[in-house]
C-alpha cells in the first residue's frame, strides 16, 4: 500500500557511502585518499573559503572607489512646483503624498525644495524643508511643521 511511512528508494537507486581509512585490505587505508603530507591531508586543513594560496586575493586586486556612509537616511524630494496637484485647503503630509503616488516606501522621509512657486496658502507637514521653500510657503500665508522621524516610523520615541 502507498503510504508516507512506507516510502523508500527503488532497489539500486542508492549506494552506501565509500568508507575510507578502514585498513590496508580495503584499498583505501593509510592516508585514506588524502595523499601524503600537506595542509589538505590534515584534519581541519581545508582553509578559509576566500584564501587563494598566498596569491594576492581578489578583494585586494580589484579597484575600490567611493564611500557609502552607514547612517545615511535618504530623503524623497518634492518641489514646490509639485504642489499644483493639491487643493489649497489640503494639508500636505507624507501620508497624502503617498496616497497620490508622489512618494513611496513604508516610512518615507520627505523633504520639500524651493523649485517653483506656490499659488495658495498650504499647510505643510514634512520631515525637512529648504529655507527658500519655507519662505515661499509662509509668504503666501501658509504654515510649515517639521515632523520627527525614526527608522521604525514611530514618532513616540
Amino acid at each position: 500500500m502507498f503510504e508516507l511511512n512506507n516510502l523508500k528508494p527503488a532497489r539500486g537507486a542508492t549506494k552506501d557511502r565509500f568508507r575510507v581509512g578502514r585498513g590496508q585490505g580495503s584499498g583505501n587505508g593509510t592516508t585514506a585518499g588524502r595523499g601524503i603530507k600537506g595542509q589538505r591531508s590534515r584534519s581541519g586543513g581545508s582553509g578559509a573559503g576566500w584564501f587563494e594560496g598566498g596569491q594576492m586575493p581578489l578583494y585586494r586586486r580589484i579597484p575600490k572607489s567611493g564611500f557609502a556612509p552607514p547612517n545615511r537616511v535618504p530623503y524623497q524630494v518634492l518641489n514646490l512646483a509639485d504642489f499644483e496637484r493639491f487643493d489649497a485647503s489640503e494639508t500636505v503630509t507624507p501620508d497624502t503624498l503617498a496616497a497620490m503616488g508622489m512618494v513611496s516606501g513604508r516610512n518615507p522621509r520627505v523633504k520639500v525644495l524651493g523649485v517653483g512657486d506656490v499659488n495658495a496658502a498650504f499647510r505643510v507637514s514634512v520631515h525637512a524643508i529648504s529655507a527658500s521653500a519655507r519662505e515661499k510657503i509662509e509668504a503666501k500665508g501658509g504654515s510649515v511643521e517639521i515632523l520627527p522621524w525614526s527608522r521604525t516610523g514611530r514618532t513616540d520615541g
